[in-house]
């Protein structure tokens, strides 16, 4: 099973867009940030795709037990697609793979070719179609929306074809 693979962030500062509003009354945004942060990570097969959220950054066990949960959900060989993240290359996940056994196979994205991988799309729709403009009150709330819609997206095949239809025209 080919599985592309990709992390992204969040945090409480929205992700701007295009909006309508009264004419004369540009919209205004009032939220409190910090720097607190949520990663994200997700796989993304031909037909579905699959995610968790972390606090914090990804890192090596986080990688791994993302690999471990694509393991128990798929249930057969494994090829995963992504780019050249330090996590991905550690040690740490080297030595997970080896130690499946041939089940998981890794391959890397070549350099600054985030348009060949469909888990950019699928950030995309996230912050710019899904949640644009969404003021949190906290990072909860971040994660709970953000649940939500992956959620939601999950269950929309046409719109996980279109993430790897965006992928192959280039």
């Amino acid at each position: 099973m080919i599985v592309f693979v990709d992390e992204s962030g969040l945090s409480e500062r929205p992700c701007r867009a295009r909006t309508w509003a009264p004419r004369g009354q540009t919209p205004v945004l009032q939220y409190r940030f910090n720097w607190k942060q949520l990663a994200v990570i997700a796989g993304v097969t031909h037909w579905r795709f699959y995610f968790r959220l972390f606090p914090g950054t990804i890192r090596s066990p986080q990688v791994i037990e993302f690999l471990k949960a694509l393991q128990a959900t798929i249930g057969c060989r494994l090829l995963i697609i992504w780019d050249g993240l330090q996590a991905h290359r550690s040690t740490l996940v080297h030595a997970y793979v080896e130690a499946q056994r041939g089940r998981i196979a890794l391959e890397r994205l070549p350099a600054y070719a985030p348009e060949l991988n469909p888990v950019e799309y699928v950030w995309g729709y996230l912050k710019h179609h899904a949640m644009p403009n969404y003021c949190a009150a906290d990072l909860g709330d971040v994660a709970h929306r953000a649940r939500r819609n992956l959620r939601s997206m999950q269950r929309r095949p046409t719109l996980v074809r279109a993430f790897w239809q965006q992928a192959e025209l280039f």
